[in-house]
This record gives structure tokens, C-alpha cells and sequence, in this order.
């Protein structure tokens, strides 16, 4: 079995001193930034629908990129925990004695590279290529997430960098891909039962 890497000597001093500002932060705002952190993956959710609602008016390969994004996020969250597996590094909030905003997760939850981050990078990324308005608000929205997960105290700054890069590059890779054949994949679902979810 492998022995669990420990990030502390990464940046475990970045760590400790957010984790510390946070407990001095308003109450309002640690509350704020606990709800996000908690359940913002919901906004990239709607983010997507959004995307795909106003790509079915531009017409069928529009709305097959649409598609994509959701496909090219759950692709990027698995490939994150199979990296997760192999590194093995154990949560800060278990290696450092710090308070933090969120309850620590169970040991053998990894901490690197950090879930939230990969995802919303990846949807961030993916939803460029839907709308430049909308993967603009994603990206920001994206950051947002990356910073919450430290400040909460569940991850070490290099794991949501980490988790920004390969959610960006794998969404970057994905779409890049798609957007040189859409035309073939756009005929195949035309033909199928799929077809109301590329036209309006």
C-alpha cells in the first residue's frame, strides 16, 4: 500500500495563514463563502442548461457543443480521482492542527488534486467554446471555488491549483477535439431520438 503524501511542506504555511484569517473574517462572510463552497457546483449546473438552451437557437452543431460540456466535466472529475488515488495526500485539516470552517473530511478522502476545483475549470473551460458571456462568468465563478476550498480549510492552495489545471487542460484538450468534427457527430444524434435537444 502506498504512504500518503503529505503537502504540508508544499505550502502548509499559505494554509495555515487563510485558515487563520478565515477564523478572524466576519461571520457573514465565512458563512457566505461556506454556502459557496458547499453548494456552488450547482451554479456551473445551470450554467450548462443556460448554454444549451441558447445554443439550440444557433442551430444543431451549437447545441452538440453544448452537450459536450456536461460529458467533458464528468470525464475531468473522474480522471481527478484516479489522480487522487495514486497521490494519496491526506487532507490538511488531518495533518495541521488547525480550526477550520468546514468539518474535515474522513480519512482516505484525498486531498489532491482538490474535486471542486477540477470541476468547475473544466465547465469553466468547456463553456468558452458554448459563449464567450457565459464561460466568462463561469471562469470567475471557477476561481471563486478554487479560493472557498482553501479558505474552509479542506484544501492546501496547490491542490486547487493543481485541480484548476487539469480541469482547464483536460476541457481545453476535450473541446478543441470536438469542435474539428462537429459536423459528423452533429448528423449521427440528428438521426437518433436525440434530435429535440439539438433543435428548438
Amino acid at each position: 500500500m502506498l504512504v500518503a503524501f503529505q503537502g504540508a511542506s508544499v505550502d502548509g504555511e499559505a494554509y495555515t495563514d487563510v485558515v487563520d484569517s478565515a477564523q478572524h473574517a466576519p461571520t457573514w462572510l465565512d458563512s457566505a463563502v461556506s454556502v459557496w463552497s458547499t453548494y456552488g457546483l450547482v451554479v456551473f449546473a445551470v450554467l450548462m442548461v443556460v448554454g444549451w438552451w441558447r445554443a439550440r437557437r444557433v442551430g444543431a452543431e451549437a447545441a452538440v457543443t453544448a452537450l459536450a460540456v456536461p460529458v467533458v466535466v464528468v470525464a475531468a472529475y473522474g480522471i481527478d480521482s484516479l489522480l487522487k488515488g495514486v497521490v494519496r495526500e491526506n487532507r490538511p485539516c488531518r495533518t495541521l492542527r488547525v480550526v477550520t470552517l468546514e468539518a474535515c473530511p474522513a480519512q482516505g478522502d484525498w486531498s489532491f488534486p482538490s474535486n471542486h476545483a477540477t470541476v468547475a475549470a473544466a465547465a469553466a473551460v468547456a463553456l468558452f467554446f458554448v459563449s464567450r458571456r457565459i464561460g466568462a462568468v463561469a471562469a470567475a465563478a471557477a476561481l471563486a471555488m478554487a479560493a472557498s476550498r482553501v479558505w474552509v480549510g479542506v484544501h492546501y492552495p496547490h491542490d486547487v491549483v493543481a485541480g484548476v489545471a487539469v480541469g482547464a487542460l483536460l476541457a481545453l484538450g476535450a473541446m478543441t477535439l470536438l469542435k474539428r468534427r462537429p459536423d459528423s457527430l452533429t448528423r449521427r444524434i440528428t438521426a437518433t431520438r436525440l434530435r429535440p435537444l439539438l433543435v428548438s
